[in-house]
């Protein structure tokens, strides 16, 4: 094979590899794909290829139905293929046993193209998103090893580990690659404070997402992530945890009021580092606001709701309400005092096109 056909056969993976993560995106997560669309160029392709890795991971720990060994074999593996290319080409068919939703074992079994996009990203990209997803995927295999037969958390101190695993470095990971692609804008001491608050920002999210999703990861996916130790405290335990007993429910959302506060400071904390990010880079902004502001309806809806501890159950904001804070969140981008006016509403109501929105003039500030 010539050069130039090498090149020609490259040219057209990365370009299958690009039309392939953008498709699947939307189908693992709506939200984020609404989101990514406000990052521009190589700074957007690094962070979806960077998402595409950590849900692939995410997968193969979810899939109740494969073992310990099998699992742990299977994230080695994933590592493995940051280091030699022919590791990923071969991991499509190597995971083709992991079960879990349609759209998550579609990506899995299209590893190689995430690969493909990762690879064709600046060396600098390549090396923030090995590096934390690196850390995560560490982190799943000794949760994995940790429960053989599905996660059971136990303690308080080991869900904030575990958050940390799955979301604290991606955290990490957004604000390195911020100070990477916009280093004018998000300078070494702007980075510095960003960093001091990355991780809440990414635990935050963890935690609204764990609470609305209770039932589900019980059910389909055999693992729950309330501490034991907290519901058994309260009367109840992992395996009552959805039980229709009243007073069981009862206990159960008196405990998940105590993480419904955790999550509420964590938020708290990451606002406050969205709002470090400078308005001159408006995209990565508009980029951590959104995901912040669902985060904050959700569990405004959670304080009202037991639907999360019933079989089935689930908490999901409305879809009008997305649609007006899409709207409203990039329209108060520019205002600090915009965003923590809007944050303030959605807290204590679902948010509607009725409210009477300030109106905020562009600054030229940092």
């Amino acid at each position: 094979m010539t050069a130039a056909s090498f090149h020609a056969e490259d040219r057209h993976r990365l370009k299958e590899a690009g039309r392939f993560s953008t498709a699947i995106l939307p189908r693992v997560s709506r939200t984020f794909a609404i989101s990514i669309k406000w990052l521009p160029g190589p700074l957007g392709r690094s962070v979806l290829a960077a998402y595409l890795l950590c849900r692939i991971a995410d997968t193969v720990e979810d899939d109740a139905a494969a073992d310990m060994t099998r699992k742990a074999h299977l994230l080695d593996r994933l590592l493995e293929s940051f280091e030699d290319p022919r590791v990923a080409d071969a991991y499509d068919a190597e995971a083709a046993d992991i079960q879990g939703e349609a759209a998550h074992i579609e990506l899995l079994r299209n590893t190689s193209r995430v690969f493909v996009l990762f690879r064709s990203l600046p060396a600098a990209s390549q090396a923030h998103v090995r590096r934390w997803v690196t850390e995560m995927v560490v982190g799943m295999k000794k949760f994995v090893q940790l429960y053989p037969r599905g996660i059971r958390i136990e303690t308080v101190a080991e869900y904030k580990e575990y958050c940390y695993y799955v979301a604290g470095t991606v955290g990490h990971m957004l604000t390195d690659l911020w100070h990477e692609h916009r280093p004018l804008t998000i300078g070494r001491a702007r980075y510095e404070a960003l960093r001091a608050k990355c991780r809440e920002f990414g635990e935050a999210l963890q935690t609204v997402n764990i609470l609305k999703d209770i039932a589900w990861d019980a059910e389909h996916e055999n693992a729950i992530y309330i501490p034991g130790q907290a519901l058994r405290a309260l009367g109840s335990s992992h395996e009552e945890i959805l039980s229709p007993a009243p007073e069981r429910q009862a206990a159960n959302h008196a405990v998940i009021a105590d993480f419904i506060t955790m999550a509420s400071r964590d938020l708290d904390e990451a606002l406050e580092y969205t709002l470090t990010i400078p308005r001159r880079a408006l995209a990565i902004r508009v980029f951590c606001i959104l995901p912040l502001l669902f985060a904050h309806a959700t569990l405004r809806d959670l304080m009202a709701s037991r639907a999360m501890l019933k079989r089935g159950g689930q908490v999901k904001i409305s879809r009008a309400e997305v649609k007006v804070l899409l709207i409203v969140g990039p329209m108060l981008i520019w205002s600090n005092a915009g965003l923590r006016w809007l944050v303030s509403k959605v807290r204590q109501a679902p948010f509607t096109l009725g409210a009477s929105v300030p109106v905020v003039q562009p600054v030229a500030a940092g």
